[in-house]
């Protein structure tokens, strides 16, 4: 007995501060003494010492069927050399053990900016059409090991997504 598979196109829409709020934060850059303020990234990392590092990733492509979540601290994000990127988002509903899938969202991330998840968040990416883009990760030393909870639409509902 075979299956079918669906493959379900996401229009990614351009981050702003406002459409990406249900997920996090968008930061871009301040003057140099600004005061701490809303407009910063609200982080959450007293959960475990907090890990900021730069990863290279390569030729990930556009299309995805597991999305991923942390519930013990907030992720920032943010591509080096200005290259831009996309990610595919669902809120947090911190009460339920998978994402709710007429709420998933794709976002283009420029590469002047980086987002914050907040805790909680759905997230499948970084994607991206560049050959490899190096990243810079901020969240716990070990949020890979003991908070990476994944949900694989593919098993659940013989479901791809591709972003545009």
């Amino acid at each position: 007995m075979s299956t079918s598979q669906t493959v379900q196109q996401l229009q990614a829409q351009l981050v702003t501060p406002e459409n990406f709020r249900r997920y996090g934060q968008v930061i871009f850059a301040s003057t140099d003494g600004k005061a701490f303020d809303v407009e910063d990234a609200q982080l959450n990392l007293q959960n475990g010492t907090p890990r900021f590092y730069i990863m290279r990733l390569h030729r990930k492509g556009r299309s995805f069927h597991k999305i991923t979540r942390h519930v013990q601290c907030t992720q920032c994000l943010g591509s080096l050399e200005g290259k831009d990127w996309l990610i595919a988002v669902c809120p947090p509903h911190n009460d339920v053990n998978e994402p709710a899938l007429e709420e998933i969202a794709a976002f283009r991330i420029p590469g002047n900016c980086f987002i914050k998840l907040e805790v909680g968040t759905w997230h499948a990416g970084p994607y991206f059409d560049h050959e490899f883009v190096d990243f810079y990760n901020l969240e716990l030393s070990n949020t890979n090991v003991v908070d990476h909870f994944t949900h694989d639409f593919l098993k659940s509902h013989q479901l791809k997504f591709e972003m545009a």
